[in-house]
């Protein structure tokens, strides 16, 4: 099984950031302990702090990948383009968040990519990656 790690924007800052809602691990050390845990798994990850990014590795991944676990970050309440490329592609996409979104500010409570995603994850700190792969277990 071939599952590919999606996130936006400002979470290569995991760990540095706003520890009191994102957590201290950084995602590269989370991501290394969900590769061992996981080790049946072909995991791999990539971030970009640019859109057009964003969408062209889900062009890239959307039709030889199993699954796409995807936190577009601020991109998720804003771009209808990577919305239109999850929707254009075969592989379907969980979309994560780390915090509850919806406890946050208004416009966090707006997604465009809910209505193409197989589900949403929010909530669970970096255990919301875990549990949206394991949906594709």
């Amino acid at each position: 099984m071939k599952i590919i790690i999606i996130n936006g924007p400002n979470l290569n800052l995991l760990g540095k950031r706003e520890p009191t809602i994102y957590g201290d691990l950084s995602f590269d050390n989370f991501f290394k302990e969900l590769k061992k845990k996981y080790a049946d798994v072909e995991l791999s990850y990539f971030q970009s702090n640019i859109e057009g990014e964003i969408i062209d590795k889900i062009h890239e991944v959307g039709f030889n990948f199993d699954g796409i676990i995807l936190n577009a970050g601020a991109y998720t309440h804003t771009s209808i383009a990577i919305g239109d490329a999850i929707k254009g592609v075969e592989t379907p996409v969980v979309e994560v968040h780390i915090s509850n979104v919806h406890s946050r500010e208004d416009f966090r409570h707006i997604s465009y990519i809910a209505p193409n995603a197989k589900g949403v994850i929010a909530g669970f700190g970096l255990q919301s990656y875990e549990l949206a792969l394991e949906s594709f277990l």
